[in-house]
């Protein structure tokens, strides 16, 4: 089994993923940004753990960057991104096509701060929520196996 931390809308908040990811030992982490810079900070706290990430609204218009990303990992077709291109905040609806279009198992998206995780018709829809926020900081699991994955959302 292979586990992977999901982060988003971190916006400067390193400390709580640097003590999620000390707390969970994970395989691998996804950040969806809000903020870039969080996610390479982490990274340098954890140079062993592999770790890919978007940009978001907030990170700028970056060019160097892919706005989303589609690979696979354990056999499982993992789709990450910030959410804001495809107007998650009026409804993930434009999101899901997109993964349903790329053959996705699991579309990760960030931007509205409201986890969500739910298994609909073959594909896990997933937002962690806010790692950033003060009051109700979130993340997500993903635990990936040979016969598929399983999801949830952890509070930080």
């Amino acid at each position: 089994m292979k586990k992977l931390l999901v982060f988003s809308d971190s916006h400067g908040n390193v400390a709580n993923m640097a003590d999620t990811v000390r707390l969970e030992q994970p395989d691998g982490i996804l950040h969806l940004g809000d903020l870039v810079r969080d996610a390479q900070r982490l990274g340098e706290q954890f140079p062993q753990i592999p770790l890919l990430f978007v940009p978001g609204n907030c990170d700028g218009r970056r060019s160097d960057l892919p706005q989303e990303r589609v690979f696979t990992q354990e056999g499982c077709r993992i789709m990450m991104a910030h959410g804001h291109q495809y107007h998650v905040k009026m409804g993930r609806s434009a999101a899901e096509s997109a993964a349903r279009q790329a053959g996705a198992n699991i579309l990760l998206f960030g931007h509205t701060h409201e986890p969500v995780c739910e298994f609909e018709r073959g594909l896990w829809i997933v937002n962690p929520g806010s790692a950033g926020s003060l009051a109700a900081a979130t993340y997500a699991v993903i635990c990936l196996e040979e016969d598929g994955a399983v999801c949830y959302i952890s509070r930080i």
